[in-house]
């Protein structure tokens, strides 16, 4: 039997050129952690979710793949999801500097 994907979404972050991670590129490395917590506030984006590393913002989930997404965490199932760093280009353009996989933990 096939395993199953646990993978939800990759995606580059939006915004990575306006946020601070361009002050911390250099300590991003492939396999790291990262942290999702969602701005319901966001003048912009009702489903904006921001994307952390440890204290320092790097910027959003694209908003083309944001809406199910904060729904989930909106309703307290952040703990089902991890987002980690899959790729870096440091010599990109900004917006592709960093790509993110978030995949559903399995709980089994």
């Amino acid at each position: 039997m096939a395993e199953r994907s646990k993978s939800y979404c990759h995606f580059y972050i939006a915004g990575f050129q306006y946020w601070d991670g361009l002050f911390v590129q250099s300590k991003l490395k492939v396999g790291q952690k990262l942290k999702l917590v969602p701005e319901p506030d966001n003048p912009f984006d009702p489903n904006a979710i921001a994307i952390y590393r440890k204290k320092t913002k790097l910027g959003f989930v694209p908003q083309k793949l944001n809406g199910g997404l904060a729904q989930l965490l909106y309703f307290g199932h952040s703990e089902v999801f991890e987002a980690y760093v899959a790729e870096l280009n440091h010599e990109g353009n900004p917006w592709e500097r960093v790509g993110v996989s978030i995949r559903v933990k399995d709980a089994r």
